[in-house]
Formats: C-alpha cells, sequence, structure tokens
C-alpha cells in the first residue's frame, strides 16, 4: 500500500501514526498533502513521512481523506484517475456524494471514527461503496483498527454510529465531569475526584470489552442487597439518567442524518 493522507490535521495524523506504528504501513510509504503546507510538513516531520506540495504528487494507491466537509469536492477532483481507493473521514459525507466526485476507476470506502482515536483507543466504523471490494474493506479495517475499535456496517447505520461513538465522547466526558463533582461534593480534592472518575470509566469499559460479559450483568457483580452501589444506582434511574443516555444518543443520531441530508 502506497498511503496518501489529505489533510493532515488531528485525525489524519493519529490514523497514520497509528498504522505506523502497528506496522501496517511503514513510514516510507506514506505521503500527505494540506491545504495549509505548514501543516504537512509538520505531519511528515511528526510521522517520517513524506510531505507532497499537491493531492496529485502524493503517488498514492490508498488516499485517506481527512479534510473538512467543505473541502472534500474540491480534494476528491483533484485525485489522478485510475485503480485507487478513498477512504473518506469527512462527517455526513455518504458513498453516493463521494462516488459521484471521485474519478474514474477510484473506489470509496466511508468511515466514522471519533477522537479517542488521537491516543488508540478509537471506535470505527466503516461501509463500502458500491464498488469498493472485500480487500478494500480490509485496508480500511487495517488502518482503522491501528487506533482502536473498527467494525464494517451497513451505510444506512452510520447516523446510528455518529450519535454513539461519534458524539458519545463528549457525553462520556459530561458523566465523568459528574462524577468528579459527586466526589468534590463527598470530600475529595477536585484532581484526585477527576483522576478516580476518568480511571472508573476506563476500568468499567476494559471489563465490558475483555470479559465479554453483558453490562448489566457486570453491575450486578457490584450491587450488593442494601448496599452503596444499589442506592446510587436509584438515585440515578430517579433522575433519567438511562432514558437521558437513550435520547442523548437517538437525537445526535437524528442531527446527523439532517445534517447530511439521508
Amino acid at each position: 500500500m502506497k498511503l496518501g493522507v489529505i489533510g493532515c490535521g488531528k485525525m489524519g495524523s493519529a490514523l497514520v501514526e497509528g498504522a505506523i506504528r502497528s506496522g501496517a504501513v511503514p513510514a516510507a510509504k506514506v505521503s500527505g498533502c494540506d491545504a495549509y503546507p505548514e501543516a504537512a510538513k509538520t505531519f511528515a516531520t511528526t510521522t517520517g513521512a513524506t510531505f507532497a506540495e499537491s493531492i496529485s504528487a502524493l503517488n498514492a494507491d490508498t488516499y485517506l481523506l481527512c479534510t473538512k466537509p467543505n473541502q472534500a469536492e474540491a480534494a476528491l477532483g483533484a485525485i489522478p484517475a485510475g485503480e485507487a481507493l478513498v477512504i473518506s473521514v469527512a462527517a455526513g459525507l455518504s458513498t453516493a456524494w463521494l462516488e459521484a466526485r471521485v474519478p474514474a476507476g477510484v473506489r470509496v470506502i466511508r468511515c466514522m471514527p471519533n477522537t479517542p482515536a488521537l491516543v488508540g483507543k478509537g471506535a470505527a466504523a466503516y461501509c463500502r461503496g458500491k464498488a469498493a471490494t472485500a480487500a478494500d474493506a480490509e485496508t480500511a479495517k487495517l488502518l482503522l483498527g491501528s487506533v482502536g475499535l473498527a467494525v464494517e456496517l451497513p451505510e444506512s447505520l452510520m447516523d446510528a454510529v455518529t450519535g454513539l461513538s461519534g458524539s458519545g465522547p463528549a457525553f462520556v466526558y459530561v458523566m465523568i465531569e459528574a462524577m468528579a463533582d459527586g466526589g468534590v461534593r463527598a470530600g475529595l480534592p477536585r484532581a484526585e475526584a477527576i483522576k478516580l472518575a476518568a480511571q472508573t470509566v476506563l476500568g468499567a469499559a476494559a471489563m465490558v470489552l475483555e470479559t465479554g460479559i453483558h453490562p448489566g450483568a457486570l453491575k450486578d457483580q457490584v450491587t450488593s442487597p442494601g448496599g452503596t452501589t444499589i442506592a446510587g444506582i436509584a438515585e440515578l434511574e430517579k433522575h433519567g439518567m438511562r432514558s437521558a443516555f437513550i435520547e442523548a444518543v437517538t437525537t445526535a443520531a437524528r442531527r446527523s442524518a439532517e445534517l447530511g441530508g439521508s
């Protein structure tokens, strides 16, 4: 694979750093360009990749499109015609939209990563365009999986992915902040409360992923009769915490559909 990165901001850099670190692609086979040349030069210095002056100079067979959505059309039009794959992380752009704007012979895959990819803990979904192959899907999984979890889903579910894992980190940050506030209210120093809350969320998430046990069953393991945990859970239920999270995800998914015109 010769990987060309179009848009060398935080997400593009995170994905490439992960791919290089995991051995998915050597730095010598990666080049990047950006509308702001200094960003591309910084990207090249950070990752060990090559700096390219333009999209046509990337000399790639796989392109990682990491531009803002309003910059995507011009970027896609600058890709040379021929056998190539575009993996787009530009928010809200459907495979049909992408396919209508790439040159002849270029295949597309649409992805929805999230910001924890910046620390190697991302959660991403991807879907194939009409001409994309199983090998193309494996390429997307390889790149996205180098910075976290990557799953292939039908495009009809991408708005749901946006509502859950795309917007979800912000919901969890609010929860961590609130838990830390509770710790402070109970007497903990602020710095320690934030660390304990964040580590508690990290540990609980790892338990779900590593054990494969349903989160409800894991909750029951912590919840002894008449104890502190069930008292706290009863308070959460009284204030509608569960329904609030459900509504947050579904509302974000609905807004994603509105913005994307789907």
